[in-house]
């Protein structure tokens, strides 16, 4: 069976955007689209967090258009990436799936399950925010940072828990994440970089009543963070949880924005959990 090491990247044709994809577990199962962090391509993701998920379920990672391998110009509102996300699902043929967004790929999942929640059966939602959050205190740090090919130190201070166990976690994961070989992900453009901030910027302007549009989501959603995440403060995700018709909150201790990459063995327990039942 093929696995995140050994998945070739495919492409598929949608709305004149030639898309990266990659697809791998159990065939014939419901399908777990997974969306990406800002600046992140196919080669971001933690292998046994996908790898985990393909034991039950067919997995398929896609890149934005411009982004990775992608083609195509970035989009520069969440809307817009989560219509293309949307000509992809189209072109594929999929009828019905779940759907996970990390950081940005949860706005973009928000977006999408407000406007298509029929395609949906469950919602992930991973160090994210609602349209309309609030943001983060530490704005000059997370700029200096948050650069597209940042490096184990910055990945460290943005993603991971700031304790000791927090860094080796995060030593942890980048040896996981590189370990891939086969055609690896090509780095994203910087024109891609600044529409994908110039989204995330116009996503904190809320759109009418602040959460409001957050009832449209009509599918059981789980909502995933840490304690500290610098990048889209932990309070989001309680106005996440709050807002949904049917959501559920899980904080993990001592972790960042991306929990679910310092705690992959729990994470995936609990999202199995949540996929499951």
């Amino acid at each position: 069976m093929l696995t995140h090491a050994t998945a070739p990247t495919l492409h598929i044709e949608a709305n004149g955007v030639n898309f990266a994809y990659r697809r791998f577990g159990a065939p014939g199962t419901l399908p777990l689209v997974m969306l990406q962090h800002f600046t992140g391509g196919l080669d971001h993701w933690d292998p046994l967090i996908t790898d985990g998920f393909a034991k039950d379920r067919e997995v398929i990672l896609v890149n934005y258009p411009g982004i990775g391998a992608s083609s195509g110009e970035t989009p520069k509102t969440i809307e817009l990436m989560a219509q293309s996300i949307d000509d992809f699902i189209m072109a594929l043929g999929l009828e019905t799936f779940d759907l996970l967004g990390f950081s940005i790929g949860g706005m973009v999942a928000q977006a999408y399950a407000k406007e298509h929640s029929s395609k949906l059966r469950k919602l992930i939602l991973v160090g994210t925010s609602p349209r309309g959050g609030e943001p983060t205190p530490f704005q000059e740090e997370v700029v200096k940072r948050a650069r597209g090919n940042a490096g184990l130190e910055e990945l460290a201070w943005l993603f991971f828990g700031h304790s000791e166990a927090g860094r080796a976690a995060a030593g942890r994961f980048w040896e996981r994440r590189h370990s891939r070989t086969l055609e690896v992900d090509p780095p994203s453009r910087q024109e891609s970089i600044v529409s994908q901030a110039i989204a995330g910027h116009d996503w904190l302007v809320p759109h009418g009543e602040r959460f409001a549009d957050l009832k449209k989501i009509s599918v059981p959603t789980l909502v995933v963070n840490g304690t500290l995440d610098v990048m889209l403060p932990t309070i989001n995700s309680f106005y996440l949880q709050q807002n949904i018709p049917d959501a559920q909150l899980i904080i993990y201790p001592d972790a960042g924005h991306a929990p679910h990459f310092q705690f992959p063995g729990l994470f995936l327990a609990h999202a199995n959990l949540f996929l499951e039942g």
